[in-house]
């Protein structure tokens, strides 16, 4: 019984989830170059720690090539600077290669993949980790022969493909879900509004889930 007493406190502990309460800004521009030759650029502050403090600032952008109507590759990079409180920061660098394909219109809505391959360098290490993401859109118009104001959901995972120096384990990396509406702007540009939930899996079992106010413009031209 001592024993028991004693294991099930320390199992708890592994087990233990921690939540924060952040707003994720993202303001995407994206179009056309030239023809089929496109591009996007990105800037997404993250403010955490209970909307206290910049947790993550994200610069990403890639050139892409529109295959068909349905299908446009993408060869990226991105730089993530960690502000670390009372420490050096971290500065991750990522280059990455995307498949986003157009699947169609069921249920009269939109359904939509993002495909993500990533090579990731970080400052606090040397090991270069590998993560591949697996993102769903689906979106539908509330009113009839409308896209001023869509609901929108979707869902992104992340797959850790190979054990890093500076933290980075194989396996389950994190879940990203999202739950709101794509309000329709001037022109093709919208806005998205919504709540996203970030569960990431940590060592020793523990859990970290992010709740998110999520606040997306892209600017389409």
């Amino acid at each position: 019984m001592a024993a028991a007493a004693f294991v099930m406190p320390v199992a708890s502990a592994q087990a233990e989830t921690t939540h924060d309460e952040q707003a994720w800004i993202n303001l995407t521009a994206t179009g056309s170059l030239s023809g089929d030759l496109v591009y996007f650029a990105e800037l997404q502050p993250r403010i955490g720690d209970g909307v206290s403090r910049i947790d993550q600032l994200l610069l990403r952008g890639a050139v892409g090539w529109r295959l068909s109507p349905a299908v446009t590759v993408y060869q990226g990079y991105a730089h993530v600077a960690v502000p670390i409180e009372g420490g050096r920061d971290i500065n991750e660098e990522r280059s990455f290669q995307q498949l986003s394909l157009a699947l169609g219109k069921p249920l009269g809505g939109e359904l939509s993949s993002r495909t993500r391959l990533e090579q990731r360098w970080r400052s606090n290490g040397r090991d270069v980790g590998w993560r591949l993401r697996e993102m769903l859109r689906y979106e539908h118009a509330l009113k009839p022969g409308s896209d001023a104001v869509n609901a929108l959901v979707w869902s992104e995972a992340f797959l850790a493909l190979n054990d890093t120096d500076w933290g980075a384990k194989s396996g389950f990396d994190q879940l990203r879900t999202f739950v709101g509406t794509e309000i329709g702007l001037r022109g093709a540009s919208t806005v998205e509004l919504g709540y996203l939930n970030q569960t990431i899996n940590q060592p020793a079992g523990r859990t970290r889930m992010n709740h998110v106010a999520s606040v997306t413009l892209w600017y389409r031209h």
